[in-house]
């Protein structure tokens, strides 16, 4: 098989024990994406407005021009479903991680400062809201480092852990390897469990993201139309695993915008949600964070 060959087999049929702390049956993360002024726009030297994950259609206007709409849209998730979100949160005690675009964090110094004070985790999430498979290798380079740095600056907590935009580049990883800051990356959608990635005698943690368990849904026209469709799917999916972690525990993420989640008419489904997990026993609501320390305490060798 060659060095760069897909894998199709994971841990195959039989799974894997993930020994979740007590015996949990399902860990659950709860992701908080925080982009919000990071994303593309000319006020910014970019030749192009954002497109992507808002609720009005993008890529209408000229080139050097400001779509106003979709930096209102945005700055709602700043303004107002930030905060609506992480109050939800903490009302609950619910621990979750913050998926960080270091530029964000200079736009909005409130957020930066929440986030300082915060004991939940932050996994680098870019400099910018950026595509990296776009970029060559040194630019990447350079743009993780920054990413990793100012994010250090601004709130004195180091980002274990890197997620980009949409996809990675094929040096992405790689790359983070050689910066040796990050102790998992989350650039894979292939599994519901942490794996290992082999680079020469390194080994470096993949803790999969997911996208079907994620309100983007919400902005796509055939996705979910209200609270109710996303909480049933959420519920869903956390019963189908809990009766599945009698044998083969598995990891579950919730990835939230708070430009999207943050409306009222649907937070009320995180609301829910939280109220499900709390009925059910034996659920471990971790950070990313506590994830890739239990998987280097237990399964490094």
């Amino acid at each position: 098989m060659k060095k760069d060959a897909r894998d199709f087999i994971g841990y195959g049929r039989e799974s894997f024990d993930p020994k979740w702390p007590k015996k949990s049956r399902l860990a659950i993360n709860f992701i908080i994406n925080v982009e919000e002024g990071s994303e593309y726009s000319p006020l910014m030297g970019d030749p192009k407005s954002e497109s992507g994950l808002s609720e009005v259609p993008g890529g209408r206007h000229k080139i050097n021009q400001r779509d106003l709409a979709i930096e209102s849209i945005y700055e709602y998730g700043s303004r107002v479903g930030f905060w609506r979100l992480t109050t939800l949160l903490e009302k609950y005690k619910m621990p979750h991680t913050f998926f960080v675009c270091a530029l964000t964090l200079l736009q909005n110094k409130e957020i930066s400062s929440f986030i300082k004070k915060s004991t939940n985790d932050i996994c680098c999430h870019g400099y910018r809201w950026e595509e990296h498979y776009r970029m060559n290798k040194n630019k990447e380079r350079a743009q993780i480092k920054k990413a990793y740095d100012l994010i250090l600056k601004l709130t004195n907590k180091q980002s274990k852990g890197w997620y980009c935009r949409y996809a990675p580049s094929d040096n992405t990883r790689n790359l983070l390897i050689e910066n040796g800051n990050f102790l998992y990356d989350s650039d894979s959608y292939n599994d519901d469990l942490p794996y290992w990635f082999k680079k020469n005698k390194k080994k470096h943690l993949v803790i999969p993201y997911a996208l079907d368990s994620n309100d983007v849904h919400f902005k796509m026209a055939s996705g979910f139309s209200g609270s109710t469709q996303f909480y049933e799917y959420i519920c869903d999916s956390i019963n189908y695993l809990y009766k599945e972690g009698l044998h083969k525990p598995k990891l579950l993420n919730i990835g939230l915008h708070p430009r999207l989640i943050g409306r009222p008419g649907r937070i009320v489904a995180i609301e829910k949600i939280i109220k499900h997990i709390r009925s059910l026993n034996k659920i471990w609501v971790c950070k990313r964070e506590e994830i890739a320390s239990h998987w280097y305490k237990n399964f490094y060798e």
